[in-house]
């Protein structure tokens, strides 16, 4: 198979999965009883920037990354018209490479990082979105903030000015019924 019928088979199979994605949004909206927009995020971990393009051509206007490298390799390539969000876990060491690029850092699981995010945003004289992840389960395999950190952190969100929280994320722990 050449790369071109490769790349054709990939356009058709994304316009396959979201036009059928769509329909399953809409008829679970009318069945909710929902009228507001429903957005979902197309995840393009290891797909190629051409294949990002068709998406967004189609409709997506969100897309997830879980690694830094992933953003970067794609950021330049990638035609406008979409949000992108980082969803993996950041390092401190790649927040100057991927702040002012991704719309939302879904994943500030510490002070550290939080500070870390606020410098750099200050450097480049803009506010980054981000979500503070809370290990709501207080799971030490995983990360976050500890529940009663968060509000105590949330009161004192002035001292972070180039940072602007959008929200909470949090994974439960796997409960076993």
């Amino acid at each position: 198979m050449t790369e071109k019928s490769l790349t054709n088979e990939a356009f058709s199979t994304v316009t396959d999965n979201y036009r059928r994605l769509s329909e399953c949004i809409e008829n679970a909206k009318l069945k909710a009883g929902r009228t507001d927009d429903v957005h979902f995020m197309a995840v393009t971990k290891t797909v190629a920037p051409e294949i990002v393009n068709h998406a967004v051509s189609l409709g997506i206007k969100l897309l997830g990354e879980n690694r830094v490298q992933e953003v970067l390799a794609k950021y330049d390539l990638l035609n406008p018209g979409f949000d992108i969000h980082l969803i993996g876990q950041l390092q401190t060491n790649k927040v100057k490479q991927v702040v002012g690029k991704a719309d939302l850092i879904e994943s500030v699981d510490s002070e550290r990082l939080l500070r870390a995010i606020d410098e750099q945003a200050g450097k480049l004289g803009i506010v980054q979105d981000i979500l503070l992840e809370i290990n709501i389960g207080e799971e030490e395999s995983k990360s976050g903030f500890g529940i009663d950190d968060i509000l105590p952190l949330v009161e004192n969100m002035t001292e972070y000015p180039n940072v602007q929280v959008r929200g909470l994320m949090a994974i439960p722990p796997i409960s076993h019924f």
